[in-house]
């Protein structure tokens, strides 16, 4: 049997990844989302083990300690990590897996899966990338001030990655997604 393949949607905080990947996978139930564990806290809606494993610093940390993580990032003061069984058993079932994780998560999985495909969502401007973040009301202005800062740093990283989408259209970037996973020239 043939392995999976590992695919990273990544890119700023309020790009739209959530989205776009809540689209992608509606098309192609074939496709398996590893879910992350974070620190933060639930939004509201949020479920614990759909969006996000809820846990404690504690926890986290205990899971890292173990190996138990295949990348892991502090981000805007929280830890943000994928566990490493929800990618390796699919994978090794032969299922494709998409993480749907932060830069510097990113830049660590190509250190462990340098075959992996590795999409950067851009932003279609910075005022609407600001809009996006302070629309979700969901933190203060510190963590907005925060998650702004980290945004312009990765986005001057994006030229790292194989392929970097603009998410202005959301139809039109899933179908740009979608070429570059399913493309016969991309498998």
């Amino acid at each position: 049997m043939q392995a999976g393949r590992l695919i990273v949607l990544t890119g700023p905080s309020g790009v739209g990844k959530g989205t776009l990947l809540r689209s992608l996978l509606r098309q192609h139930p074939e496709l398996h989302l590893s879910v992350s564990a974070t620190t933060r806290q639930p939004r509201p809606g949020e479920v614990d083990g759909k969006q996000y494993y809820f846990v404690s610093r504690e926890e986290f940390e205990e899971m890292v300690a173990a190996g138990e993580l295949l990348e892991w990032a502090e981000y805007a003061g929280n830890y943000y990590g994928t566990p490493r069984a929800a990618v390796e058993k699919p994978l090794q079932l032969g299922q494709s897996v998409v993480l749907e994780i932060e830069v510097v998560g990113a830049r660590q999985i190509n250190k462990t899966f340098p075959s992996a495909l590795r999409i950067f969502i851009l932003p279609p401007s910075w005022a609407e990338l600001e809009r996006r973040i302070r629309s979700r009301g969901s933190e203060n202005e510190q963590a907005i001030a925060k998650r702004l800062s980290s945004a312009k740093t990765e986005i001057a990283a994006a030229d790292e990655f194989d392929l970097q989408i603009v998410n202005d259209d959301l139809a039109k970037a899933v179908l740009s997604i979608e070429a570059a996973i399913f493309s016969p020239t991309n498998t």
